[in-house]
């Protein structure tokens, strides 16, 4: 698969750098020719003999090597390097290549090549979403260079999240797919590969006038990190997002909506020919019958005849009694909102259907009843009373059901459950 190809391989300084050794391996079995390149961080991981026996190539660890070629070890390796992938990539060595620094080998051969460069972060996760980490991985992708991760779950300090080198296998699917491998091999390696996966998340909102709206608690924080997942897993990802306020995974197309009609033309259309469809959205079950023109005065009598001549109160939209208090109550009229994943289950062709169930009570019980009434595959249900999990949580705890399994997912890190989805929908993929 990557016979022929020269792959500069950066090794910077942390713990997942003990997993190299075997990304090497796995490169060489494909054919490909690795040149290894360690800062000082990384050796005291990982030694130079081990990366230099399971290469077949000597170790390049210092930007003064005498013995390198005319004594210009990187402008050497700049040359004969058609990629350049630096893994595991430190929060260290990420800030050093986007500022432009050559202070060692590695940053100074990123600059004097014009190989494609890709990044493999690996990092606490609180490094990774720190504000001048993330500045610093926008202005790399903003020059063209590659981010692959990471990836998300239990981490070496003890902490859950984002920030995990990618695995061998996913590093090795990548870098064929780099070098556009065909798809069918690299299947092999990635589980969900040309599959394309349809994620819902996040709140709708449902207008009552300009300024005010009805809406719920989501965040969007499962919908988002599903896609995540089936991303890495090798999927096409495009998620309809309804209001939030996270950022996107990285390779997942985004199409942002406002109200439950919107994402429900966005998913009819794109649900079509998708092979998975995920309703990860809290979708909000009404909306006010019509949306006023202008806001809507809490003393409508202080205000002229003209306003009210313009329409300023639609009387099918809300009735507002005793006008002339303080506090005059508002009746809203609400419609109820179509149900987009009953509407897609109920496709010719249909994706594989999976919908959300958020409940405070009787949890099994409306889980199954909606399960079977609106035609899903399978349903991911969770108790959103309980404290610590759910809505605007970083935790949740679901069970899975479908018409013969029940599934017991229990409370971790949202990114790690996402990952446990994924595996238990692609098991039951046709």
């Amino acid at each position: 698969m990557l016979n022929g190809k020269k792959i500069v391989l950066g090794i910077s300084g942390g713990i997942a750098a003990y997993k190299i050794p075997e990304l090497v391996r796995r490169l060489k079995e494909q054919g490909a020719n690795i040149r290894v390149v360690m800062t000082d961080g990384a050796k005291a991981f990982i030694t130079p003999l081990t990366l230099q026996a399971v290469s077949g190539n000597a170790v390049a660890d210092s930007l003064l090597d005498t013995e390198a070629e005319l004594a210009m070890g990187h402008i050497e390796l700049a040359k004969w390097a058609d990629l350049i992938l630096i893994a595991p990539a430190t929060a260290d060595v990420i800030a050093r290549i986007s500022h432009g620094l050559a202070n060692d080998l590695l940053t100074t051969l990123c600059l004097a090549s014009e190989a494609p460069l890709v990044i493999a972060p690996a990092m606490n996760q609180k490094m990774w979403h720190a504000q001048a980490t993330q500045h610093n991985v926008k202005n790399l992708i903003a020059r063209n260079v590659i981010i692959w991760g990471p990836g998300s779950g239990e981490q070496a300090c003890g902490d859950v999240g984002l920030g995990r080198m990618l695995d061998v296998p996913e590093l090795v699917a990548l870098v064929c797919d780099f070098y556009q491998i065909e798809k069918n091999t690299v299947n092999q390696l990635l589980p969900l590969a040309n599959q394309h996966w349809i994620i819902t998340a996040g709140p709708t909102r449902e207008a009552i006038d300009p300024v005010r709206y009805i809406s719920n608690h989501s965040s969007g924080k499962m919908g988002y990190a599903i896609a995540d997942a089936a991303q890495k897993a090798g999927a096409k990802v495009t998620i309809i997002s309804g209001p939030v306020t996270i950022e996107a995974p990285l390779y997942c197309e985004v199409v942002k909506v406002e109200s439950a009609l919107e994402m429900r033309i966005q998913a009819l259309v794109l649900a079509k020919k998708a092979d998975v469809f995920v309703a990860c959205a809290a979708v909000a079950d009404y909306r006010v019958a019509q949306i006023a023109e202008h806001k809507i005065k809490k003393n409508p009598d202080n205000y002229n005849q003209e306003s009210h001549s313009q329409n300023h109160y639609p009387q099918n939209n809300y009735r507002q009694d005793d006008k002339k208090s303080n506090n005059p109550d508002l009746t809203l009229n609400l419609v109820k909102n179509p149900d987009i994943v009953a509407e897609v289950a109920a496709l010719t062709n249909k994706p594989y259907t999976v919908g959300f169930a958020a409940e405070t009570r009787n949890v099994a019980q409306y889980a199954k009843a909606k399960l079977a009434a609106k035609n899903l595959d399978l349903i991911c249900a969770n108790n959103v009373a309980k404290q610590g999990q759910g809505f605007n949580s970083d935790d949740n705890a679901l069970t899975l059901f479908t018409a013969t399994d029940e599934i017991n997912l229990p409370l971790t890190s949202k990114a790690n459950l996402a990952q446990k989805v994924v595996a238990e929908i692609a098991k039951r993929l046709p």
